[in-house]
């Protein structure tokens, strides 16, 4: 079984899943300061901050331990889903300017994204019990 994670996780396609999850969570992480969201919104800029170096530090692991990490992988989903809505739980007054809305949309639409993916090569390498479909 392990050599067919090892195989699963060594091709292309879970070796750019590493790189652009890294990616996203340093993004994250300087969203608040390069679309100066930190000083209108400091509570965002702090969940973001937090939120994208955990997702970087995932992303740096699933590119060191690939075999043991990709069965985390759906962990992004929440994540993602996190994202998504945390303008509306973090804000002061629940009322958030339409930057943080977008940018938390699309990093946490992205995460939800990768997250699938990352759950779909999982699934894929999981070996089959006989006699089911697709052994």
């Amino acid at each position: 079984m392990e050599k067919r994670f090892a195989r699963a996780f060594e091709g292309y396609s879970a070796t750019m899943l590493d790189g652009v999850v890294l990616l996203l969570g340093l993004y994250l992480a300087v969203s608040p300061w390069v679309l100066n969201i930190h000083a209108t919104n400091p509570n965002v800029a702090t969940n973001n901050l937090v939120i994208g170096l955990s997702l970087a530090a995932f992303g740096l692991a699933l590119a060191l331990l690939p075999t043991r990490m990709y069965r985390l992988g759906w962990t992004a989903i929440p994540i993602g889903v996190w994202m998504i809505i945390s303008p509306w739980v973090v804000t002061a007054g629940h009322n958030p300017t339409s930057n943080v809305i977008w940018n938390n949309a699309w990093t946490g639409g992205i995460a939800v994204v990768l997250g699938l993916a990352m759950a779909t090569i999982t699934f894929r390498a999981w070996p089959r019990r006989p006699g089911t479909r697709g052994a």
